[in-house]
Parts: structure tokens; C-alpha cells; sequence
């Protein structure tokens, strides 16, 4: 048995800049951070067993790999020449639709177990690359990059995109007083609420695409949210939370305009609230929002700010930085005779 570890992303910089619709023209900027909630993927190869087992909110059991309804696991599997005699459990330290990018952290993992399995030498880009070339191109879905590049990179990191798709990477380096004043000051908050972002990442995308009024706002919202992505990076350089605190404020006005489905009343008004009477900064939905974790930046008593939002139903998230991205926490097989595998995986490269 193989077992990878994903970590989970907070965005806190340029979100929606990553979608080709926008970066093809404009190119895209991301600032975001890996945190200490995970992924989990088990992949096991049975010795006497042809069929394909999956586990997760379901299970399915199926004789070839392309007739999964888990398009994720179908591609990644089928890509590989993993078609038979497999099975593949998925446990997750936080649930699907909160905003922290765990379909992205799904497809990553799952690359990183099937490629321990093949002895394919894998960096992170290699990973994040494949998982782009799986998710936006083969299943078309309307996302971005980042999900796929902080899932298999971690870290608190930059991704510059160019115009032809093309991304790099490069790591913020901050002494370990720096990252606890921010993480201190950095509250997530679960709003129960739950959603589906490729709705939402759809109104987004569509817009781009399409010609007029709709189009126009899409896109000036877009780069109004791509100059403050760069800033907030610079305020993280210098180590400056307070601004990126009034600057997420400014991002979370400009994010409201991509989509009516963004932003959620009931959070919205909360919202107002704390930052009037606890010293919240900025904050938003995080992810596509709609629901998922509300982040707050607090500079003042964030030990007030914590109780008043326990009386109101929202537990506050302890997290911390994740530094290793995707990574195989265990691989059992050792020199165990592949079996059929090892020539199915060969003809597929």
C-alpha cells in the first residue's frame, strides 16, 4: 500500500487570476499559503483481485478503470495504465466544498501514489502540471491553476503566470516570528455552509469569454484583484499584516463583483460587525466562496473576536503552515512483484 499526504490551500492573494480566461490576456498572479489539513490517499494493488475499488463519500466497484463515475480518479488512473486490480480510499482532515481547494488535493495525491507506484521520478511540478493537464484541458472543467500548484508545492508561495500558461514558482521566506504573528492574526472560521465552486468559477469563466457589460465588470474586477494580489505579496516581503489585512478588505469588495454567488447575507453582515467591534481588518470567503471558511484578519483581541464568533456557531480552525506539499507518507509495496502493473504502467509513458 502507498499512502500520500496533500496539504490543503488558503488563497491570500490575486484568486480568479488563475483561470485562463483571465491570465491568457492579462496573465495571473496567486499569493497563497499550504496549511497543516490534509489529503489522504491509500492506493493498494490486490494480488488476486481484477476489479477496481474506489472509496470515498461512495464506493464503486468496477472490471475497468474508464468506467468510474469519479472523473478525477478515472483520468489518473487510466492515464497510467492502471485499468484493473487496484483499489484507491481517500480520508480528508476537512470536508469537500469549504473553499481550501480538496478536489485538487484528490487528483495531486492520488498522481503522487500511482507515480510511487510506477517508480516515476516525480517533482511538484511534474505533479501540478499533470493535475492541470487532467482537470482544465481533459475534463474542461472551469478552474484555475493554484489549486493544483499549492497541492503539490505547499509552502507559503508565488505563482506568476504568463500568458501562454506557463507558471513559476517561488517561495516567500519569513523568519519563524513572522509567520506566527501572522498565522496568530489569521482566523478561519467554518460557516456550515457548504457549496459547489465549479458554479461559481463557471458564472466567472463564462463571463470572460463572452462580449459586454458582463465581461467588462468581470474583467476590471479581475484586474483590480490582480494589482492587489501583487501587493498583498510585497506586504508579505516586508512583512507588513496589517496591510494585507486592509488590503483583503479591498479584495473581498473587488471579489463580490465577479459573481451574486459569491458572497452569502447572513455572512455578510457578520462581517460588517466584526470589523467594527473586534478590529478585523479584511477577510472574505475563501476559495470561489459562497460558503466554506470565512478568513479574518484580526490586529485587535482576537481572543474576543474567537468568543463572539463561538456565539454565533462558528468554531475558529487552529492551522499552521504546511512546508512539504503533496509527499508519499508511506510506501508498504517494498520489491513486492508488481504483477501486471509494471507493464501496463511502461506502455502508457
Amino acid at each position: 500500500m502507498i499512502v500520500t499526504r496533500t496539504p490543503f490551500r488558503i488563497t491570500l492573494g490575486g484568486g480568479g487570476t488563475d483561470l485562463p480566461s483571465f491570465y491568457e490576456k492579462h496573465g495571473g498572479y496567486i499569493l497563497a499559503a499550504g496549511i497543516d489539513k490534509y489529503m489522504y490517499i491509500a492506493l493498494n494493488v490486490p494480488l488476486a483481485d481484477r476489479l477496481v475499488r474506489l472509496h470515498y463519500t461512495k464506493s464503486e466497484t468496477v472490471e475497468h478503470a474508464a468506467e468510474l463515475q469519479h472523473e478525477l480518479a478515472r483520468e489518473a488512473l487510466v492515464a497510467h495504465g492502471m485499468t484493473h486490480s487496484v483499489e484507491v480510499a481517500s480520508l480528508a482532515d476537512l470536508p469537500a466544498g469549504t473553499g481550501l481547494g480538496s478536489s485538487s488535493c484528490y487528483l495531486v495525491g492520488l498522481l503522487n501514489a500511482v507515480r510511487a507506484y510506477a517508480g516515476l521520478p516525480t517533482c511538484s511540478a511534474d505533479l501540478a502540471e499533470e493535475a492541470c493537464e487532467i482537470e482544465l484541458r481533459r475534463l474542461g472543467k472551469p478552474i484555475g491553476k493554484q489549486d493544483q500548484y499549492m497541492a503539490a508545492f505547499g509552502g507559503l508561495t508565488e505563482l506568476q503566470i504568463e500568458k501562454d500558461g506557463t507558471v513559476k514558482v517561488e517561495r516567500i521566506a519569513l523568519p519563524a516570528h513572522a509567520v506566527s504573528e501572522f498565522v496568530s492574526r489569521t482566523h478561519l472560521y467554518y460557516t456550515n455552509i457548504r457549496r459547489d465552486a465549479l458554479e461559481i468559477l463557471a458564472h466567472q469563466d463564462a463571463s470572460m469569454r463572452n462580449h459586454g457589460r458582463e465581461r467588462q465588470r468581470v474583467e476590471d474586477a479581475l484586474v483590480e484583484i490582480l494589482e492587489i494580489g501583487r501587493e498583498i505579496g510585497m506586504a508579505f516581503r516586508n512583512q507588513r499584516f496589517d496591510e494585507f489585512g486592509n488590503l483583503m478588505h479591498q479584495h473581498w469588495l473587488a471579489k463580490k463583483r465577479l459573481s451574486p454567488n459569491v458572497t452569502v447575507d447572513p455572512m455578510e453582515v457578520l462581517y460588517e460587525r466584526v470589523r467594527e467591534e473586534f478590529g478585523v481588518k479584511g477577510g472574505k470567503m475563501v476559495g470561489a466562496g459562497g460558503g466554506g471558511f470565512m478568513m479574518l484578519y484580526c490586529a485587535g483581541d482576537g481572543a474576543a473576536l474567537t468568543e463572539f464568533m463561538a456565539r454565533q456557531g462558528f468554531g475558529r480552525l487552529g492551522w499552521a503552515l504546511d512546508y512539504s506539499g503533496s509527499r508519499v507518507v508511506s510506501n508498504m509495496l517494498g520489491s513486492r512483484d508488481l504483477g501486471p502493473h509494471a507493464l501496463d504502467v511502461t506502455a502508457a509513458l
